[in-house]
């Protein structure tokens, strides 16, 4: 299999043959159906990675009036479906914390969220996402989690025990650098209240002048 896409080349981390060959790197099966296994991750990875999303959310929108209130919320949400379809190919339709795959079930967070982002690249990057069940995603949007670079939760102190049990997880999440970099964020600006606590001392500081 020669592959000649960089990011679908680091996603895998398949072992490269020593073979010339077409494409950025070779590599060799023994089995026809380890390659069949791969094939279908491989579709999975270029139909999201790196800039899949962004170029099908350009075409869309290209025609489309943005002056508008009304009209820039009809653009955010082809986005915000389009993020959501990179998504569930990205994590393979299943949240990678619960396992669960019910699509009623699964939300498309964006860990930077879609106003803060400086650019259109940023907000449909499927880097800048994870593949939530509801609960975790409520959690995660509302600060009262994150996850550390290893890619376990950290929960807030604002959250009940109650709800800690309730927030079941199986595995940690498997970043990437992008990924890591996106959360440093959320860590300092959503995170335990960040946002809240921002907010306020800016009123504060409004005030007392």
């Amino acid at each position: 299999m020669a592959l000649d896409h960089d990011g679908v080349i680091a996603e895998l981390s398949l072992p490269v043959a020593p073979i010339a060959g077409p494409g950025l790197s070779c590599h060799v099966f023994d089995q026809l159906g380890d390659l069949y296994a791969v094939l279908a991750r491989v579709y999975q990875l270029s139909a999201s990675l790196p800039d899949a999303p962004l170029r099908s959310f350009t075409a869309k929108v290209r025609d489309l009036p943005q002056t508008t209130e009304a009209e820039q919320m009809v653009v955010q949400r082809i986005g915000q479906d389009i993020f959501r379809e990179g998504l569930m190919e990205y994590w393979q339709g299943r949240c990678p914390l619960t396992g669960i795959t019910d699509p009623a079930l699964l939300r498309a967070s964006h860990i930077v969220p879609w106003k803060a982002c400086s650019c259109d690249a940023q907000r449909l990057d499927v880097h800048n996402g994870l593949l939530l069940s509801a609960l975790w995603d409520a959690a995660f949007d509302r600060g009262l989690v994150t996850f550390a670079d290893a890619g376990h939760p950290e929960f807030s102190s604002a959250l009940s025990e109650a709800a800690r049990v309730e927030l079941r997880w199986q595995a940690s999440l498997s970043l990437t650098p992008r990924q890591r970099e996106n959360l440093v964020w959320h860590r300092t600006h959503i995170f335990n209240g960040s946002a809240s606590r921002a907010a306020s001392q800016n009123h504060s500081n409004n005030s007392d002048q």
